[in-house]
């Protein structure tokens, strides 16, 4: 059978699978199962566990439930509302100065604790009530929440780049420098919007809940600024060959530890365990996926689905960056449905080879690549961030809040265009810091 025919058909029969309600690792499982029994006979099963064993047998994983239990151990805090009331005192006096200091305290959490559903719901519960009693729409008020909260898989240190680079065995050091000028590009489009639309609605002169004195401003700053230190701290380490992305996230996940322990009285068993128990399963979760998606992409390559592709679009006539559309696209679409470490470690051995013969850096790739899958965490019909959204205010609507987040949509999608004119946005501080790529 014609390799491209056969590749139509294991998409369309992944796709079904994983429409079946099965989890993502097992759908990739009896996928990859399936095709191989087809055409290379019962004894290809034979390597599977071999393959899924072998796919985790990579030091750079251990970064991954290092980096989790480093956002559990904030997560299970007061951080996020330390942090949400600690810009909301210091921008109390700026015009829609709440909004502002709700983004800002999304992007600082997300970027500590690498968890869309947890910024949102740690930020959401206080911000989302605050904004409303001062007037901000329910749309601005919701919205700017939900897209917030995507921040964390962009701003380093990301666990979603992790497993790009792993997947693609790009430097992980090079992907965090590329989320981090393309991450605050964002942060400042969602800002100019919100305060468009607050101006625009005649609430751009609303102010935080009321006036606070220095004293009150600074008396707040210890509670956070160990978190954000720890998270300067883990970067610089690691761009500053002090130590590997592991070793960092190893020590950045006990001090985030105890210092929710110092500050926060973490101190019942029961609190330290669920803080353990949820990064493991989560930690599973992911180690599954990857290793599911090493076998998937066995299945691909030995039936030499991936190298006619390449070859495929390598004898096309089409300008790159018309490819380069139909790539975000599918992106998009996967996004909607499938949660971005499945669409990265689907869709990456496919991709890589399409974008490098177009001449593309996968460095910045990777970057355009997780934008799209921020879009799909606030796009129907699973988009997470916006479900928790309506169970933190239940009272506003579903299409309210998907109505408030489209506008922070083509901020993104103006983010993705603005990183085509000029990729330097993802290259240059990656370059800049560890030189040019070779």
């Amino acid at each position: 059978m014609d390799p491209l025919l056969l590749g139509g058909i294991v998409a369309i029969a992944t796709i079904l699978v994983l429409f079946s309600g099965v989890s993502v690792a097992i759908g990739l499982l009896i996928v990859s199962a399936g095709f191989l029994i087809i055409f290379d006979g019962p004894r290809s099963l034979e390597l599977m566990p071999e393959i899924f064993f072998g796919k985790l047998d990579n030091f750079a994983l251990l970064s991954i439930p290092m980096f989790i239990i480093m956002g559990a151990s904030i997560a299970s805090t007061r951080a996020g509302a330390d942090l949400y009331e600690a810009l909301e005192r210091w921008l109390t006096k700026v015009p829609g100065g709440l909004v502002v200091s709700n983004l800002g305290a999304c992007a600082l959490f997300a970027a500590m604790s690498g968890s869309s559903p947890a910024t949102c719901a740690a930020i959401g519960k206080m911000g989302i009530p605050e904004m409303r009693k001062r007037g901000y729409p329910d749309g601005v008020a919701a919205g700017s929440i939900a897209a917030g909260g995507t921040l964390g898989i962009l701003i380093p240190p990301s666990v979603t780049m992790i497993v790009y680079g792993i997947a693609t065995e790009t430097s992980i050091g090079r992907l965090f420098l590329a989320g981090v000028i393309p991450g605050l590009l964002l942060v400042g489009l969602f800002m100019a919007w919100s305060l468009y639309s607050t101006w625009k609605s005649g609430d751009a002169t609303r102010l935080g809940s009321g006036s606070y004195t220095w004293a009150e401003r600074f008396e707040i700053l210890p509670r956070v600024l160990p978190f954000l230190a720890i998270i300067l701290g883990v970067l610089y380490a690691m761009y500053g060959g002090v130590a590997t992305p592991s070793e960092t996230a190893a020590v950045g996940a006990l001090l985030c530890l105890l210092i929710a322990m110092v500050i926060y009285k973490l101190w019942h068993p029961r609190a330290i365990w669920h803080v353990l128990r949820d990064s493991t399963k989560e930690s599973v979760m992911i180690l599954f996926i990857i290793a599911a998606a090493g076998v998937f992409s066995y299945m691909l390559s030995s039936l030499f689905i991936t190298q006619s592709i390449a070859e495929w679009i390598g004898t096309l006539d089409v300008n790159r960056w018309v490819l380069m559309g139909a790539v975000n696209i599918f992106l998009l679409i996967a996004g909607f449905f499938l949660p971005p470490v499945a669409v990265i470690l689907m869709a990456a051995p496919i991709l890589l080879p399409i974008i490098t013969t177009a001449g593309f850096d996968p460095i910045w790739f990777a970057v355009v690549l997780t934008i799209n899958m921020e879009i799909g965490l606030i796009s129907p019909p699973v988009g997470l961030n916006l479900y928790v959204i309506n169970g933190i205010a239940p009272d506003i609507s579903l299409k309210t809040i998907l109505t408030g987040s489209l506008p922070f949509v083509a901020c993104m999608v103006i983010a993705i265009i603005l990183l085509c004119l000029f990729p330097g946005l993802a290259t240059w501080l990656p370059d800049a810091v560890m030189g040019a790529a070779v």
